[in-house]
């Protein structure tokens, strides 16, 4: 009965030190995520600051979001501005496949959009579904976000995944709004880029 309860007691006190033994062993990119969770800014530059620091582009083990991804959700403009400063990739999807300029796109921030723009986001760079940017502005109707991307250089005729529908499809789809259905029938073609393989 005695050995019953010392191993009842046992387990109880090493459920109690679990979460002090997490605590002490998450990784350094569990800190820096969660530090710009908190917008942290001392925590988040000392982190940077440390040679040999590789923790810009952590991915978060559950989703896969990135530290722009979190600040993109936030809306911190400076802040974004910041970690692309500091060499964040603004290409890398999170585990449903979306790139933070898609998500920036889907929440109507332009102005977090013209900053992946300045840092070199690839437009055209869509997610899972392969809707890119320019097709969720599009959907959004948003004309002021298709004129940005569309100067960016965003395609017009990249189709998508789910219905194979370009941005330009889907403007000439949607009567509600004529603006944008003009804007993306007036935009160029995009020219096909040469596949190139081996020749015989």
């Amino acid at each position: 009965m005695s050995s019953r309860l010392s191993a009842i007691a046992l387990t109880a006190a090493l459920a109690l030190l679990a979460p002090v033994a997490h605590a002490q062993n998450q990784s350094e990119g569990y800190k820096f995520l969660e530090a710009v969770r908190g917008e942290k800014g001392k925590e988040v530059e000392d982190m940077l600051n440390r040679p040999g620091s590789v923790v810009i582009n952590t991915r978060s083990v559950t989703d896969g979001e990135t530290a722009l991804h979190v600040v993109t959700k936030s809306g911190n403009g400076d802040y974004l501005a910041y970690l692309l400063s500091r060499g964040a990739n603004p290409n890398v999807r999170d585990n449903a496949g979306t790139a933070p300029l898609v998500l920036a796109a889907d929440r109507g921030r332009e102005d977090l959009v013209q900053t992946f723009i300045k840092y070199k986001a690839n437009v055209n760079y869509g997610n899972s579904n392969g809707e890119t940017a320019l097709i969720v502005a599009v959907r959004r109707r948003n004309l002021p976000l298709i004129r940005t991307l569309l100067d960016a250089g965003a395609n017009p005729d990249q189709a998508d995944l789910l219905t194979g529908m370009s941005a330009r499809a889907y403007a000439a789809q949607d009567t509600r709004t004529p603006a944008v259905a003009r804007e993306l029938e007036a935009a160029p073609k995009k020219p096909k880029a040469a596949v190139s393989g081996p020749k015989f």
